[in-house]
């Protein structure tokens, strides 16, 4: 079975095919070897796949498949110093910013006219499902072959300047998020199944990111005037932290 480089860590997958392999495709590890011991270690088996479609037989065992690999990934993931967040993550400059909300309030949407403002300057980490990872002193956004319906996702490990809670208003603002209300929806937006141990290590990772990344509470509607006020708001907070 293939081993594939994803937010850093060696993964291996078995017994995967469909639209998890497909998906994987770009982030194919450049050494192969079975020498070395993969960090992350994905086995999805029919017996899994078969008793999620019996509870929801409305999605096919692909769905699944690709469904569970990433689950399993992103619990495995808080090991390593990494959390998930369901967010839209856009890369400007090699800096990157993410956006999170309820799926219908306008994360893509928001992240689309970025693109649309820095042209060249600007790609799609992951549309849905990036991973937020301490590497040494630094937190990075990543890509990850788990990226929602749209399937945006670039494999790359970016400095991650700032995380945006996005709510839709008539009016363009942002602030400084508030403490406890970014712990609320930070735990809204990522694994939550746990044991006690992990979720221990998620709330250790979660106090190192807040004291690394600012957070942001952002209300905007959809314009690139939006755009420039998170946009500017947080460059210039990256440039004060740094």
């Amino acid at each position: 079975m293939p081993y594939y480089d994803i937010a850093g860590l060696r993964v291996k997958m078995n017994n995967c095919g469909g639209r998890s392999e497909k998906q994987a495709v770009p982030y194919l590890a450049d050494n192969q070897s079975d020498d070395l011991e993969p960090d992350i270690n994905i086995f999805v088996d029919d017996k899994r796949v078969q008793a999620a479609m019996a509870e929801h037989p409305e999605l096919s065992q692909g769905d699944w498949e690709y469904m569970l690999t990433g689950s399993d990934f992103y619990t495995d993931l808080i090991k390593y110093d990494g959390i998930l967040l369901h967010s839209s993550c856009v890369v400007v400059d090699g800096i990157a910013y993410t956006f999170s909300a309820d799926s219908g309030t306008g994360k893509s949407t928001h992240t689309q006219l970025w693109l649309k403002k820095f042209g060249d300057r600007a790609y799609i980490l992951n549309d849905d499902k990036p991973a937020i990872r301490l590497i040494g002193d630094t937190v990075y956004a990543c890509g990850t072959p788990w990226s929602g319906k749209y399937d945006y996702s670039t494999p790359a490990v970016v400095p991650l300047a700032g995380i945006c809670f996005l709510e839709r208003s008539e009016d363009n603002w942002i602030r400084p998020a508030n403490t406890n209300k970014a712990i609320f929806n930070i735990f809204s937006q990522t694994v939550r199944r746990l044991g006690e141990g992990q979720m221990n290590k998620l709330m250790d990772n979660l106090n190192v990111i807040f004291k690394k990344v600012p957070i942001y509470e952002l209300g905007c509607n959809i314009s690139e005037e939006a755009v420039d006020c998170s946009y500017n708001a947080m460059k210039k907070e990256l440039s004060d932290f740094e």
